[in-house]
């Protein structure tokens, strides 16, 4: 991209200290949509729950469609009235507009890595011969829609490189459709399978494992609940009915399923998962390819883990006949452990990588060693160590951040990995193992952004229960800390996760109109492993919101911002954490950004394969469990009263958190709402749990920073 001309004029503004204006707050008193209400009425353990919006379930009803359209004429009526949206999409083009790489992987003599030119809507996977060779495109997924929304969602190569297999997920719906390709001609076989879902592409031989459900009923294939996930074995140049059923459970339809193999193809390790009964962890077992049975001359599946309880277990790679695991049985941050195929029974396992008062988050091998990263208080730290678990060395990383790759092959010379922060752009760094020395291998040039301008710190603060909880803050420097400046905070809290602090090109047009961006890594995720995660659980879940409660008061009572001046954003269960946090203290913050929320909590689970979350939140059908979920349930806890303006999203492809749990949400807020803040819906399509395209994103991205500035009362400036 070209743009010196507006880099230099941005540049001029950023050093004189040009701010956006803050304006009086609106007050835009809206005529929303007659919705109507039915008198349904579920009944859980001797307690009545009204569910009025009951038929915004059914996506393919004339109303529910009716309804749609009304409350999209609403929102983007709002937001085509704010006069600055078409600069804040034009600023978005402008910064997300720059070459964007993977870290290349090799197989055999060939290199591959996915770019996205700047504008793409999808980035494009590559074939090169050699690091020195010429890229050549394999697959240009931009190809496979009109509109640019259907995506390239995974792809695997056979060991010999011959055959790549890859899916493709039609306007960002979880379904793939999988396909086959003979990678130096380039030519896309006949192979085609249909409802992929939940699913490694595991090379083994002339073919590759896969997982699927049986076909949806025609009309509800976004909608119905997805039971008996099988996996299945495909040899290439058949059709998808003569694959081979490996495995299924029909006494358990709501277990999940997967299958990947190891490097060189011996053994086939099998995961099984049983979340929709509470259960977090899994059981393994493992077909060796060298071991047949002498009268069926068929491999058969050994138990290593035969019982799914609340302890996880992931195979790292074998040495041989024996397996190094990553587990966090008896260990809640994660250890490395060695298990012998011929006795697997847990008091035969050696200790490989012990356990650390830092969260093992990620176990690889490549060229004959294991590579470990850690969590120190959030920003990773990456060590070397040999095959019996000897410490080597520490990769030095370029400062506090995130990090992710330091994957590869056993006869890898060399490997690559990321590096990232909340003010600096993601870089490619090559490794070399025999050296022990990084250097960087690629590193992006943003127009008009200088990493220097912002400044990032990591702040901690005291939950409601004592607990100490970290935060990253980035905002311009030099920034005055009066209480006066918009400020949004993100968070998650859930299922394991970590909220790492990543960069964002299109954060940027936030931090340079003055605004801060707060990332809380409450409880309920991953930053200080299993403890931190089961802290955040089931009948614990009230402290994911206090935990996000206490982040906003800390920023206020430091000055940084104030109830009128405060965002909160979040999605999927960071959506649930905003709905439930702005029930809870209405009075805390102005703006709710909640996208694709889980909003619910009674019946999340009768949808898709919303059962898989009953792990981590219990479920309605559970007593006590159905109390705790009562309590907070956005839908179910709201009343008459002044809430904050809200922009929820949502999307007609989203088939993991179904639109229901918006368009519920949305009604219900609505109809509690009392005063003069806006509560609008913005319903996408094509598109899924996340925006399907660049182009989408894009568009989202301005629609919500129009949002928040406009109901934060800041009028942005451009050069």
């Amino acid at each position: 991209m070209n743009n010196a001309y507006f880099s230099i004029a941005f540049v001029a503004l950023l050093v004189l200290g040009i701010a956006p204006v803050l304006l009086p707050l609106p007050a835009d008193k809206l005529d929303y949509p007659n919705t109507k209400r039915v008198d349904h009425v579920d009944t859980y353990f001797a307690v009545e729950v009204p569910d009025p919006y009951r038929w915004l379930e059914d996506e393919n009803a004339p109303d529910t469609k009716t309804w749609v359209e009304e409350q999209n004429k609403v929102t983007f009526g709002y937001l085509e009235k704010i006069p600055y949206r078409g600069r804040i999409k034009s600023r978005l083009e402008q910064l997300v507009n720059y070459p964007r790489y993977s870290a290349p992987f090799r197989n055999g003599e060939y290199f591959f890595f996915t770019k996205n030119a700047g504008l793409q809507n999808q980035s494009v996977l590559y074939i090169q011969k050699g690091l020195e060779g010429t890229p050549e495109v394999l697959i240009d997924p931009n190809k496979f829609s009109k509109d640019g929304t259907s995506q390239l969602a995974d792809f695997a190569l056979s060991k010999d490189g011959k055959y790549l297999a890859y899916g493709i997920s039609s306007g960002g719906s979880d379904w793939r459709e999988v396909h086959v390709m003979e990678v130096l001609s380039r030519k896309v076989l006949d192979d085609v399978l249909n409802w992929v879902k939940v699913s490694n592409l595991a090379w083994q031989g002339n073919g590759f494992y896969y997982s699927r459900y049986n076909a949806p009923k025609q009309g509800n294939e976004l909608t119905s609940q997805n039971d008996d996930h099988k996996v299945f074995y495909h040899r290439i140049g058949t059709s998808q009915s003569e694959d081979e059923l490996i495995y299924s459970d029909k006494a358990n339809p709501q277990r999940f399923h997967t299958v990947e193999t190891t490097e060189d193809e011996r053994f086939a390790i099998l995961y099984i998962e049983d979340r929709g009964k509470g259960k977090k962890g899994n059981a393994v077992f493992v077909r060796d390819a060298q071991r047949r049975e002498a009268q069926t001359n068929e491999n058969r599946w050994e138990p290593i883990i035969p019982e799914i309880t609340d302890d996880e277990f992931y195979v790292v790679d074998n040495i041989g006949d024996k397996f190094l695991i990553k587990t966090n049985k008896d260990a809640p941050n994660w250890k490395v452990v060695l298990l012998d195929l011929k006795n697997p029974s847990e008091k035969s396992w050696s200790t490989v990588l012990p356990e650390k008062p830092e969260p093992l988050e990620d176990a690889a091998t490549a060229g004959g060693k294991i590579f470990a990263k850690y969590l120190k208080d959030v920003t990773a730290r990456a060590y070397v160590y040999d095959l019996s678990g000897k410490l080597e060395n520490e990769i030095t990383l370029p400062g506090p951040g995130t990090a992710t790759g330091f994957h590869g092959k056993h006869d890898d010379k060399f490997i690559f990995y990321t590096f990232n922060s909340l003010n600096v752009p993601s870089s490619i760094y090559k490794y070399d193992i025999a050296t022990r020395r990084s250097s960087v291998f690629w590193s992006p040039q943003i127009a008009g952004y200088r990493a220097d301008d912002y400044e990032t710190k990591e702040i901690f603060y005291t939950s409601k229960d004592g607990t100490r909880v970290p935060m990253f803050i980035v905002h311009k420097k030099g920034l005055k800390l009066d209480g006066n400046n918009p400020t949004v905070l993100y968070g998650y809290g859930g299922f394991n996760i970590t909220v790492a602090p990543t960069f964002s090109a299109s954060r940027i047009a936030l931090l340079e109109q003055g605004v801060i961006y707060a990332s809380a890594n409450i409880r309920g995720g991953a930053e200080y492993g299993e403890e931190w995660h089961k802290a955040g659980m089931k009948l614990k879940k009230q402290n994911v919101f206090d935990d996000f409660m206490a982040a906003a008061e800390y920023l206020i009572a430091n000055k940084y911002t104030s109830p009128q001046r405060l965002a909160i954003e979040g999605a999927s269960n960071g959506g649930l954490l905003v709905g439930a946090v702005a029930n809870q203290r209405p009075d805390l913050v102005k703006v709710v950004i909640q996208q694709a929320g889980v909003m619910d909590m009674l019946r999340f689970h009768k949808f898709t394969i919303g059962w898989n979350w009953i792990a981590d939140y219990g479920s309605s059908d559970n007593e006590a469990e159905f109390k705790v979920l009562r309590a907070y349930s956005p839908i179910h806890n709201l009343r008459q009263g002044e809430y904050p303006a809200t922009l929820i999203t949502t999307a007609d492809h989203d088939d993991r958190v179904v639109p229901a749990h918006s368009f519920k949400y949305a009604a219900a807020l609505q109809h509690a709402q009392a005063g003069r803040n806006p509560v609008l819906i913005r319903i996408d399509t094509n598109s899924g749990h996340g925006a399907s395209s660049t182009t989408k994103s894009i568009e989202q991205s301005a629609d919500i920073d129009s949002f928040i500035f406009r109901n934060l009362g800041v009028s942005p400036k451009f050069p």
